[in-house]
């Protein structure tokens, strides 16, 4: 390999694997992150480790899956330390790292999320969600009142928050500033916008752009109903409801809008890439941390739920001269294969202490692009506080009246296991699960769970699941360095 690139590490914030148009969605208009596609390596297989924001962070800045990394809850109090972060290990490795918006490995519930003593970034300017009710360090907050705005009170108004002080554009300009500074040693950027996360409220301006009349919808069947209502005591989602209850349609656009908008910004970005002269050096990667239901059976936003929606993102890679141009690869992939080939493409230590596999040799066309790994893996588990845990409307989480202790929900472990063709979640603790032929039911409709023609695919994949989470989610402690 030649001397490490600089490295642009896009992360939009709940974004589905269906929403760029050069994958094949016409409805939204996505020209900046097309281009990426024509001119890199896209992944359309690729799925995330936890269908909610802290352990899908934790796992893809560690490279291990979310019950390794000890890290598994969205609001946990603190992040335990152990492993190294991806930005960590480029900073020994001698790159100048750089952290812009949500970082999420702990709470940011109305504190500021604190820094890691370790994180490996210089530069560091956090936001979490869009709103003005953090103590002094929420970056983005401090820099709308020096602009003379006020976040809450333009959240709420007719046409919302101004593009000129989004978050999504003010994560552009501190991305500039630290990719025209001067240095001697590579760099890398991690870049966070918050949407296309929830509330879906876009500036007036990209709104107006998307009609909810020419919207496809979701994907329901009213045979969903029945079915989310027997999942609805497993843990936090939001109740099971026809999507024309809650304009289905609407919300669609408003979340394209927010892509749209994203589009524009990463352009402003790219463009300064370019006139730095940097493009020629630079991997960026465009991802997502995990999906979004969308009204898809009948459900809207994360939660404990394995849906394509939800767990499958986008990902993809561009390096001219050195990534495949052009390539659209449907090998299973995972979150981890991306820290695990920004480790390996910087040339830092960690990769064989990592659960990613490398996916450098498929980028640059020494291996197929069709193959990377038999199966994917993502876990959930009680995942949110009893703060979610609300009473009856598409816009909050089921009630809850099974046993705990007053003060912490019940929780569930579940986790999901895909192959090639099947994917089975399993929520443990309760019997009910999940199974699906993805070949024949893309969009997960029927459950084969009790299908009896399905047995014996459901006893090899809750095998397979199984011994993959003895594989993987055991820590068997440090590095065997004798034989006694």
């Amino acid at each position: 390999m030649t001397s490490p690139p600089n490295i642009l590490w896009y992360c939009t914030d709940q974004q589905r694997f269906d929403t760029i148009a050069a994958l094949g969605n016409p409805h939204v208009h996505t020209p900046t992150i097309d281009s990426l596609v024509a001119d890199g390596t896209a992944m359309t297989c690729c799925y995330c480790q936890s269908p909610i924001c802290t352990p899908s962070r934790a796992s893809f800045l560690t490279g291990l899956y979310p019950s390794r990394a000890r890290n598994c809850r969205n609001g946990n109090e603190n992040y335990p330390g152990h492993p190294k972060l991806v930005s960590r290990r480029l900073s020994e490795a001698g790159y100048d790292c750089g952290l812009i918006g949500k970082f999420h490995l702990q709470s940011a519930g109305l504190r500021t999320e604190p820094r890691l003593e370790e994180d490996g970034y210089r530069y560091w300017k956090f936001s979490h969600a869009p709103r003005d009710d953090w103590p002094q360090g929420h970056d983005y907050a401090e820099w709308v009142r020096g602009q003379g705005g006020d976040l809450d009170e333009l959240r709420v108004r007719d046409d919302r928050v101004p593009p000129e002080l989004h978050q999504t554009t003010w994560a552009t300009e501190r991305a500039i500033e630290f990719i025209t500074q001067e240095r001697s040693e590579p760099w890398m950027l991690s870049v966070n916008v918050y949407d296309p996360h929830p509330p879906f409220i876009p500036p007036r301006v990209y709104a107006d752009r998307f009609d909810p009349e020419q919207m496809p919808g979701p994907h329901f069947r009213d045979s969903d109903l029945a079915a989310q209502a027997a999942l609805a005591e497993v843990d936090f989602q939001t109740l099971a409801a026809d999507p024309d209850t809650f304009d289905g349609r609407r919300i669609q656009a408003l979340y394209y809008a927010m892509i749209a908008q994203v589009d524009e910004q990463l352009a402003r970005l790219l463009d300064s890439l370019d006139g730095t002269g940097q493009r020629d050096n630079t991997l960026v990667i465009f991802t997502s941390d995990h999906g979004e239901s969308l009204g898809d059976h009948g459900l809207l936003y994360k939660g404990c739920r394995f849906y394509e929606g939800l767990v499958r993102v986008p990902l993809i890679f561009r390096w001219p001269g050195r990534v495949q141009a052009g390539v659209r690869s449907d090998a299973l992939v995972e979150l981890l294969d991306k820290s695990a080939t920004i480790v390996d493409v910087a040339g830092a230590d960690g990769l064989e202490q990592m659960q990613g596999v490398s996916l450098w040799p498929l980028l640059t066309g020494e291996v197929s692009p069709e193959y990377h790994r038999d199966f994917v893996r993502s876990e959930y588990y009680d995942a949110l506080d009893p703060a979610f845990i609300g009473t009856g409307s598409p816009d909050t989480p089921r009630s809850d009246d099974s046993p705990g202790d007053g003060d912490q929900s019940p929780g569930t472990y579940g986790t999901m296991f895909r192959d090639g063709r099947h994917k089975l979640a399993v929520y443990h603790g309760h019997d009910i699960g999940e199974l699906f032929d993805l070949e024949a039911d893309p969009w997960e409709f029927e459950n084969l769970w009790d299908d009896p023609g399905a047995a014996d695919i459901k006893l090899r994949l809750l095998k397979a699941s199984f011994d993959a989470s003895i594989r993987y989610g055991v820590d068997v402690g440090t590095r065997r360095i004798a034989p006694m």
